[in-house]
């Protein structure tokens, strides 16, 4: 069933599955903050910064997929919450399969906040990853997780 907010979220997955940068982007407000434990930097706030972050994602994964498991909406199509079944290919080809949730909220038709949890903490190897990655954006003047 068709809802208000769904069609947006629709086409944010779409984008990202296609790695289509301005398409995600155009989803977005220019305030939107994403929130993700897979990123170097958990919280993303402006368009700029989440530019930065997708961008780092494009170039880590070979393929992303996010089919839609569940979905729910408030009633007045504000606000989302979306079970995802993640399905991505790394650059070096390992498949990462892990169930996913994340809520989203719009104003005036645009994604003003979108926040990711897994049912894990980044650890093992994936934490190391990111603790790497986080150095690399420091060391590189990445955005720190704030406007700039």
């Amino acid at each position: 069933m068709s809802t208000a907010l769904r069609p947006t979220v629709e086409r944010l997955f779409s984008a990202l599955e296609a790695k289509d940068l301005a398409a995600a982007l155009a989803t977005f407000a220019d305030d939107a903050v994403s929130i993700d434990p897979h990123y170097p930097v958990s919280r993303l706030e402006g368009k700029a910064a989440i530019a930065e972050g997708l961008r780092w994602a494009f170039s880590t994964l070979k393929t992303m997929r996010f089919p839609i498991v569940t979905y729910c909406e408030s009633e007045d199509g504000t606000h989302a919450a979306v079970e995802v079944a993640t399905a991505h290919v790394a650059a070096a080809g390992m498949h990462l399969n892990f169930p996913q949730a994340f809520f989203i909220d719009v104003h005036e038709g645009l994604i003003t906040r979108v926040q990711a949890y897994t049912p894990y903490g980044p650890n093992g190897v994936g934490g190391l990853f990111r603790l790497l990655a986080r150095l690399q954006w420091r060391l590189s003047g990445k955005p720190a997780g704030r406007k700039r």
